[in-house]
């Protein structure tokens, strides 16, 4: 392998601590360093929006391994330090506190920053969900009992209103799409969605636009929307998407656009990879450019990036996944592998979705390219081997 001793990793969440083990599995033995913006030690997400927020686990059991897990790593750990430039000439990155790292070898893997609205996040009661302490201080506001309306509904959103409502709140889902999930998994499965959260009590204003936040003594308290209807809110959760965190970036030559743009080696530039939700590459199928928010990518992602980065050029390996991602509410567990286009013909070719449990084929260009359950994750699993087919006409 390519001689290395220093490799630095930016980010210490899911795709930066995968990372960071297998490059020592794959035999690294020089300088590794993980720099995190967050003073915690790395962490797993999606409970965040569920279980934690429902108070159905305690904060430390999301540590993705133990302190003396960490300890055999033998990495130096910069936590609670945020890197703010890349000089890929020099080859360093500079952290807040003005350390110079060098480094033979960077990983960018520093994940999403939540979007906000244009207005209204200085307002008492109006939160976003990304971190641990995000969804601690949601919670505590959520105990008092308000009256919630949750801005978005993708998988963060949904998930936040399934759990608020489980706590018995009074809870308003908003969003400019159609139906719940629209973007994510199409209209007909979102329907079923929106049915799901409306069973359980769940006010739903889809196809609506957020015109503004107001409030009374520094605190919110209405959601006003683009059609004039006024929604009384005590507690506000903004979960309209997120964007890759690449501001530090900004000035370097690591080419960006909708996150670190990579090869199909998942390489960036001269010994810069990228892993998680940050990356950005092209499928070696078709060309198009991808970026998976997906917990499962973010370890898959890592892993072929730690074998890439070690690798002689010549045996570096396309990056070719089939994505797969969840979501759980209330009852429902729906999972998919592949892509689910929201404009692809849907076809149920096992189960009822009357009776709770189906899997789904999504079709485009005349092959299947995605496979959806709904509660079927063994039947889910033997469908998998079926993208990539030719659809009969």
């Amino acid at each position: 392998m390519p001689e290395k001793e220093r490799i630095v990793v930016v980010g210490a969440s899911a795709a930066g601590l995968t990372t960071a083990e297998a490059l020592r599995r794959e035999g690294f033995t020089g300088t590794l360093t993980m720099v995190g913006e967050e003073p915690r030690a790395p962490y797993d997400r999606p409970p965040l929006s569920k279980q934690v927020l429902a108070g159905a686990r305690e904060p430390e059991t999301t540590a993705l391994r133990q302190d003396a897990d960490l300890g055999r790593l033998k990495a130096e750990l910069r936590l609670g330090c945020r890197a703010t430039g890349v000089d890929t000439t020099a080859r360093t990155v500079t952290l807040e506190d003005g350390d110079r790292l060098r480094y033979d070898g960077l990983v960018i893997a520093t994940g999403l920053r939540p979007r906000r609205l244009p207005f209204g996040h200085d307002l008492a009661g109006v939160h976003v969900l990304r971190t641990l302490d995000d969804a601690l201080t949601l919670r505590t506001q959520l105990l008092g009992g308000p009256r919630v309306v949750v801005i978005g509904a993708g998988f963060l959103g949904s998930e936040i209103a399934a759990t608020a409502r489980g706590l018995g709140l009074d809870v308003t889902l908003v969003d400019i799409a159609p139906t719940p999930l629209a973007a994510q998994v199409g209209p007909w499965v979102g329907d079923l969605v929106a049915g799901l959260h409306q069973d359980h009590g769940v006010r739903l204003r889809m196809g609506r636009g957020v015109a503004g936040l107001t409030g009374g003594n520094g605190r919110v308290t209405e959601v006003v929307l683009d059609d004039g209807a006024r929604l009384p809110a005590d507690v506000v959760v903004v979960a309209i998407g997120s964007v890759p965190a690449t501001d530090w970036l900004a000035g370097s030559t690591i080419p960006l656009g909708d996150g670190v743009l990579c090869d199909s080696h998942c390489r960036a530039a001269p010994g810069v990879y990228a892993a998680g939700d940050v990356a950005n590459w092209p499928d070696p199928v078709t060309g198009d450019r991808v970026r998976l928010e997906q917990r499962t990518n973010a370890t898959t992602q890592a892993l072929a990036v730690a074998r890439n980065l070690l690798a002689e050029p010549a045996d570096a390996v396309p990056y070719a996944p089939v994505p797969f991602g969840w979501t759980d509410q209330y009852d429902a567990k729906i999972q998919f592998h592949g892509r689910c286009p929201a404009d692809a013909p849907v076809t149920c070719v096992e189960g009822d979705p009357r009776t709770g449990r189906f899997v789904a084929l999504y079709q485009e260009g005349g092959r299947v390219v995605g496979v959806l359950g709904w509660n079927s994750a063994r039947a889910l699993h033997a469908y998998r081997g079926r993208i990539g087919e030719r659809v009969p006409e």
